[in-house]
């Protein structure tokens, strides 16, 4: 099995360390800076191999040089992206993939938060990678893209397996879900959702990752019946 660590950066950004402890290879999936992933990664005797990038933000790929010339290693990236990330070693789009020891990552294009924004699906591993497409209760911002775009990626990420686990790039959950509540208030799942958030943050602690189920049920993005729907709702946030 693969084990993640979650790294917090930044004033509300996670980087995930992806591990496989049969090959011994690590994956940094968009680090936001190289100091804390490096340290994390000393402590539990990884060595970092691999950089994942879904798209080219500053707090997605901040210390891609950093760990790279402490590695060497290899950085894959959206290559509709390349030209704004000028790290990147491996160059990949929809359909391609990428491995962690015997684990295939299929590369998914989903623009919209910017325009070549990528995910990486691991389907054996029953894990997907998401960035800033897909946040628990939530979606970004539409910088690069349109409503039409956002719909038709949280569309297909909602028909991936119930269970699979959705690793976003930031802790945006509580908001998500306060502004979701002035949506969907007789949303009973909903309901129950923000109230654990609110206590789970009390504490200080993380969020995510989320399930592709629970999105289903309590993400008013994912829930959209339309694109004009979807955008009226990320308009309204954006406001909020």
């Amino acid at each position: 099995m693969l084990e993640v660590a979650r790294i917090p950066a930044l004033s509300d950004n996670y980087v995930w360390l992806l591990h496989d402890p049969t090959s011994g290879e690590t994956v940094v999936i968009d680090p936001a800076v190289a100091e804390p992933v490096l340290e994390a990664a000393a402590a539990r005797g990884w060595t970092i191999g691999q950089i994942w990038n879904t798209h080219w933000h500053g707090d997605h790929v901040g210390g891609n040089a950093a760990i790279k010339a402490a590695t060497g290693c290899v950085i894959t990236g959206p290559a509709a992206e390349a030209e704004k990330i000028a790290t990147l070693d491996r160059l990949v789009g929809e359909g391609d993939s990428v491995r962690i020891g015997d684990h295939v990552a299929t590369v998914m294009a989903v623009p919209a938060h910017t325009a070549g924004h990528i995910a990486y699906h691991l389907a054996d591993a029953q894990m997907a990678f998401v960035g800033d497409t897909l946040f628990a209760m939530g979606c970004g911002r539409l910088f690069e893209g349109t409503a039409a775009q956002m719909f038709a990626n949280l569309q297909r990420l909602a028909e991936l397996p119930e269970d699979t686990a959705v690793y976003c790039a930031h802790e945006y959950t509580l908001s998500n879900g306060r502004f979701a509540l002035t949506v969907e208030p007789d949303n009973a799942a909903l309901v129950e959702r923000v109230a654990a958030v609110e206590a789970l943050r009390a504490r200080d602690e993380a969020t995510v990752p989320t399930t592709i189920g629970l999105e289903r049920a309590t993400n008013i993005f994912m829930r959209a019946r339309d694109v004009a729907q979807l955008a009226e709702r990320r308009a309204a946030k954006d406001a909020a």
